[in-house]
């Protein structure tokens, strides 16, 4: 864990941190075959090499932290697809494969942290109960844990009683923990259409989240995730208001392109690269991208933070 201590003391003297980009769409962009309902969760058994090569571009670009594929891995997301036999399997392997790329890249990225995505978010809109929830997130940080994780990241929070089980969960295995909230619909809007008090995705208030988040001594930084590259600057502050520690920012980019829904080519790398000094203003120190943010894209970023 000395990587990660080392870490998270440069993000809270308030120095840029560099957050890697998308995995999950980026496996759909370089051929993965993409669920309905179970995303990209299955590419660290199916197309091993795929997943290690997308850590291996964002290292190339001097990521201080690379989190493993493993947003659709949760058991719910499983049983939907009917591969719930593959949990461990999948969790496991998705964090070995992270690990491996980080060791493989050699002295340059060997301060590089390793983080594991941990989502309540359900594809089919079939949630389970509570108590359920909470008791598979602890199975599977666990599993992540003992694969090498050094942190977990709670990735597209939208309401308070799931991000209160899965933090219940992700804050009992020793493991450092950032939570991601995310704001509006998959296609994004405007700031225009923002709430006020603003919402998050499904409900409850960016405030009372960030507030809850706050509360639990396990976690160590906040960040404004999967939410559209516009609303992002609106929401840093709200966060602020209500969390003193490190303040992350990595926004998506989605639109529908003759009737099918995309991530790709959305936004190009430099007018992702616009919105970053709105976000350091507002108090992002930490900043990367997420769905439909590539490489390219993060080569920008990586300017912007100094790499």
């Amino acid at each position: 864990m000395e990587r990660y201590a080392k870490l998270i003391a440069r993000a809270r003297a308030g120095e840029l941190i560099l957050i890697d980009g998308a995995t999950g769409s980026e496996c759909h962009r370089r051929g993965v075959e993409i669920h309905e309902h179970g995303w990209s969760g299955g590419a660290a058994l199916s197309h091993p090499d795929v997943v290690r090569s997308i850590h291996d571009d964002y290292l190339a670009v001097g990521a201080d932290l690379i989190v493993a594929n493993t947003f659709a891995t949760g058991a719910n997301i499983l049983r939907d697809v009917g591969n719930e036999a593959d949990f461990e399997a999948l969790n496991r392997t998705a964090v070995e494969l992270a690990v491996e790329s980080r060791d493989s890249a050699g002295d340059a990225a060997a301060a590089t942290v390793v983080g594991a995505g941990i989502s309540n978010w359900s594809f089919s809109g079939d949630h389970p109960t509570l108590a359920q929830l909470e008791a598979d997130t602890v199975r599977q940080a666990q599993i992540m844990r003992d694969a090498g994780a050094e942190f977990l990241s709670l990735e597209m929070m939208v309401d308070l009683p799931r991000l209160e089980a899965t933090l219940n969960a992700a804050s009992s295995v020793g493991l450092p923990v950032w939570v991601g909230f995310s704001i509006g619909g998959e296609l994004g809007h405007g700031p225009d259409e923002l709430t006020d008090p603003i919402e998050l995705r499904d409900g409850d208030t960016l405030r009372e989240g960030v507030q809850l988040a706050a509360t639990y001594e396990a976690v160590d930084a906040v960040c404004i995730m999967h939410s559209d590259v516009r609303l992002v600057e609106h929401c840093l502050p709200v966060a602020r208001q209500h969390w003193s520690g490190p303040l992350g920012a990595y926004a998506h980019a989605a639109a529908m392109v003759d009737g099918e829904f995309t991530h790709d080519a959305v936004i190009s790398p430099d007018e992702y690269a616009a919105y970053l000094p709105a976000w350091k203003a507002a108090g992002a120190t930490m900043l990367g991208g997420c769905c439909g943010i590539g490489p390219d894209h993060l080569r920008k970023v990586a300017n912007y933070v100094g790499r």
